[in-house]
């Protein structure tokens, strides 16, 4: 068939608007440079443990989410406190930092849950000092591994908290750390914060004879010296930002040993204008227990958000880089992070950890933080912050199954 002039003319601009397309889809002409045409994405908001907002703040983290047509918001809250946050619901998301603070939120509200999902963990540490490593390797507390990384027998140190220790009490206090303080770690407020959660789980675990509480026989033969790890601190800041500050800022006079997240200590390591210096350490507690960061999704772009961070790899890179150990398919992105910035030496691979402390049930761990809460009223303890949970309004959504 011969084909005619306007036949041509047809056909030719088929082609070009066929390559037009395949150009917008190929460069991202069109768009904002964020793979969303015409700039718009979905909104997603959730409420996090405040040791994750810096991650969800990076602008690398939002262009890799843009990339995939969503804008992800977050407020802060304590991780223990969370389910039971006015509105929280209204969410797509909450990702506290422990599997257990997640439970708990998936049992109180179990109607709006979508799904949960477990992308990263980060195992406990004490940040401390050289001279405080050393006056605890003095007195049989403290060992350095073959690499060199300091790690604190939580046995041990229990006994010198029993015992009220005092700092100059141990041998060569006197050229190291002579302070009349009594030997203890620095949490944050075991009434609103996982971090603290998380300690109290290790100590307990300990104390019973490195086996898991599972009765309140077992709490209650260990409650006095588990109260006195948090109300003996004294003043604990809400959030886990909070010690870790102080650390930073106001060095070992006022803050010897405070139990942080690895991902904390690293995350400023990392940074340019970082405040860690040669006299910081980062010692691990033997045994030691990972928190693993779950998230909870209320809704299907929630849910989208949280399958991202486990499966995307340039986010499980951005996750390393903020201190968190993906887990699953990119399990292994974390100890190539640590590969490729010299840093296999200082922190060790995921697959190292073998002598783990274990949660108990969020049974015995409420009922244990409740114990412990009385004894803080009782001690004339200022009352929680409330300033430690930042959440924005957001509109009461309809997840499945609801009407509007």
């Amino acid at each position: 068939m011969k084909l005619r002039t306007p036949h041509i003319i047809g056909i030719v601009l088929l082609v070009v608007g066929i390559v037009t397309v395949l150009v917008i889809q190929l460069t991202g002409i069109g768009r904002d440079g964020t793979g969303s045409i015409g700039g718009k994405h979905t909104v997603v908001e959730g409420v996090v443990g405040s040791e994750k907002v810096a991650f969800f703040q990076d602008p690398e983290v939002q262009r890799v989410f843009a990339e995939h047509g969503y804008e992800v918001r977050v407020s802060k809250s304590g991780s223990w406190r969370m389910a039971e946050l006015d509105g929280l619901t209204n969410y797509d998301f909450a990702f506290p930092a422990s599997e257990i603070a997640a439970t708990h939120i998936s049992t109180i509200h179990k109607d709006a849950v979508l799904s949960t999902h477990k992308p990263f963990f980060s195992p406990m540490a004490i940040a401390t000092f050289k001279p405080i490593v050393e006056l605890l390797s003095a007195a049989d507390v403290a060992s350095q591994d073959a690499n060199g990384r300091w790690q604190i027998d939580i046995e041990a140190y229990l006994k010198l908290v029993e015992s009220d220790t005092r700092w100059r009490d141990l041998p060569g206090a006197n050229k190291l750390y002579n302070s009349p303080r009594t030997v203890m770690i620095t949490s944050t407020d075991i009434r609103t914060s996982n971090s603290a959660g998380m300690y109290l789980a290790l100590a307990s675990y300990v104390l019973n004879d490195q086996n898991v509480v599972t009765n309140r026989t077992q709490a209650d033969a260990h409650l006095a010296l588990l109260t006195k790890l948090f109300v003996g601190q004294g003043y604990s800041g809400s959030s886990s930002t909070a010690p870790f500050d102080d650390y930073l800022s106001q060095g070992m006079g006022a803050v010897p040993m405070v139990m942080v997240y690895e991902g904390q200590f690293l995350e400023e390591q990392l940074r340019d204008n970082s405040r860690i210096n040669d006299q910081m350490v980062l010692a691990y507690p033997s045994p030691t227990i990972f928190s693993v960061h779950t998230g909870v999704a209320f809704s299907e772009d929630g849910q989208a958000v949280m399958q991202l961070l486990e499966t995307d790899p340039e986010l499980a890179k951005l996750l390393a880089a903020h201190g968190f150990r993906p887990q699953g398919a990119n399990a292994g992105t974390f100890d190539s992070f640590l590969n490729d910035n010299n840093l296999a030496d200082t922190y060790p691979s995921s697959s190292s950890f073998v002598n783990l402390a274990v949660e108990p049930s969020y049974e015995i761990l409420d009922y244990l933080l409740g114990k412990i809460g009385e004894s803080y009223s009782v001690s004339g303890a200022p009352p929680v912050e409330p300033e430690e949970t930042e959440l924005t309004s957001v509109p009461a959504p309809n997840h499945p199954g609801e009407t509007p």
